[in-house]
């Protein structure tokens, strides 16, 4: 393999079919300058045929004559065997990431060419890039394998961190998502899902149908059933903010709402029956009262509510059940067969008494994964819990399969991204113009992608693109797509 063009930040490899590098998408070379003083580490991003115009017409006229002749051509200096090794040339298009310092350090400071005719290109393993990098931790989460070896990132590449995981329907963005709940909770997490389709309760059954590591650490929680609050418990806060962004509260009938809470606060008969009789009788506008009854009948209709303290749940008491701070737990919340009005009231409670939480230190930081977001909070809350709430301890990971729901300013604050498959031009648009990688990798990769490998991006591969093959779950899968003809196993 010799290098044959620079054009920018990118570098065109000649390699012939046969030469015994075998390079795919996504692989590293080291690229050797004469003496071995100096190398530089490029991306193969992607592959295509050696072409030129003379080359063309060279191959059409061969087959022209092969076409019209049946007798086999003498060809004593063997011309037409390497003139096949040339039809055969392929070109590697790869980017410059990083020149290797002379203590062994990348550095992305590249002002130098190596020499095209006697530097040396070899494939760069993984352990290698990692040994450059400094890529190590205390807590590894094993992801598969890139290329032929073993990978993994470490949880601390996730903690504080915000992080997005993509990719087009069934391309296995949820797959990698119940692999990273279930490692954290095994090194101590503690863990919210917001389960939109009742798929990680497999997370505490092996696929044999004995228990998982985690089997005791998973609480599956259904609105109205296992997750239910004391009003006591919520706070007037988190009430109101559901009031107003989940339910669309006019401001008038909010300060109303906040006057028979205080009042049936100091009473100390505060609760959902009481609210109720308060509002059929409390001196106020009619108007105010039809707005004020129809949030109470949504309230109760949704049985997220209940008058004793004893029966409502409290996220502290799972993280003090756990035996200790660091033992983890994973709290999944299965919202498949709730309404969308108690989606949203449901998320904005829990977001909104974690941070409460969270602000007098009687939790630790939560790691929250958002499955298919957009479909039940609004985008300005969503800034809201990037922007502020990661201060506190609140560290979010999108799954969804519409890159374009979510806004570039939150892309902006991205420190992960985990690509899989995308075909949708628009959706590739997207991805590259606020993605922590170029937009030629994108594209080119990405695209090609099969199923249940993605393209890892930013700090938990030191912002250099790593292409994983995502290992097999041990877990149960639920969740996957329900078929009416089945395959006949026969």
């Amino acid at each position: 393999m010799k290098i044959l063009a620079k054009n920018g930040n990118e570098l065109l490899l000649l390699a012939m079919k046969d030469d015994g590098t075998a390079v795919a998408k996504g692989d590293y070379l080291l690229i050797e300058d004469k003496g071995g003083s100096r190398s530089m580490a490029v991306q193969v991003y992607d592959e295509e045929y050696l072409s030129s115009q003379a080359l063309i017409e060279d191959m059409v006229r061969e087959e022209v004559v092969n076409a019209s002749s049946t007798e086999n051509l003498h060809d004593p200096l063997n011309i037409g065997s390497l003139s096949r090794l040339v039809r055969d040339a392929r070109i590697f298009k790869a980017k410059i990431r990083a020149a290797v310092t002379s203590d062994g350090r990348l550095t992305s400071d590249v002002t130098w060419l190596p020499s095209r005719v006697e530097s040396k290109i070899r494939r760069l393993k993984m352990r290698e890039l990692d040994s450059l990098l400094g890529r190590t931790g205390v807590y590894p989460i094993p992801l598969g394998r890139a290329g032929d070896e073993e990978f993994e990132i470490f949880a601390e590449d996730l903690d504080g961190k915000l992080t997005i995981i993509t990719g087009k329907k069934e391309s296995g963005k949820s797959h990698l998502s119940k692999l990273l709940v279930k490692t954290l909770v095994q090194h101590g997490a503690f863990v919210v899902v917001f389960d939109l389709n009742n798929e990680y309760a497999g997370l505490r059954w092996n696929k044999d149908g004995t228990p998982s590591q985690v089997h005791d650490r998973v609480m599956v929680l259904e609105p109205g059933k296992q997750l239910r609050f004391s009003l006591d418990y919520c706070g007037k806060a988190a009430v109101s903010g559901m009031l107003k962004n989940a339910l669309d509260m006019p401001a008038a009938s909010l300060r109303e709402f906040f006057r028979i809470w205080d009042w049936l606060e100091n009473k100390r008969t505060l609760g959902i029956e009481a609210i109720g009789n308060a509002v059929n009788t409390w001196n106020i506008n009619e108007l105010v009262r039809d707005a004020l009854v129809s949030r109470y009948h949504s309230i109760q209709s949704s049985r997220l509510f209940t008058d004793s303290a004893s029966d409502g749940f409290r996220f502290e008491d799972v993280i003090e059940n756990s035996g200790s701070s660091s033992s983890g737990a994973a709290m999944v919340i299965n919202m498949g067969e709730s309404s969308g009005v108690v989606r949203r009231m449901t998320v904005e409670l829990v977001l909104s008494k974690i941070v409460d939480l969270l602000e007098r230190k009687a939790i630790p930081p939560i790691f929250l994964f958002a499955e298919e977001a957009h479909l039940y909070i609004r985008e300005t809350y969503w800034e809201d819990l990037i922007t502020r709430m990661r201060h506190f301890g609140v560290y979010t990971t999108f799954v969804t399969n519409q890159p374009d729901a979510i806004n570039d300013g939150i892309y902006r604050q991205v420190d992960n991204i985990f690509l899989f498959n995308f075909t949708n031009d628009s959706d590739l648009e997207k991805i590259a113009k606020v993605s922590l990688a170029d937009s030629d990798t994108i594209r080119s990769i990405v695209r090609t992608l099969p199923q249940r490998q993605c393209l890892a991006i930013g700090k938990a591969v030191r912002d250099l693109p790593v292409v994983v093959r995502v290992a097999q779950a041990e877990v149960l899968a639920l969740g996957e797509t329900k078929r009416f003809f089945k395959k006949n196993s026969g």
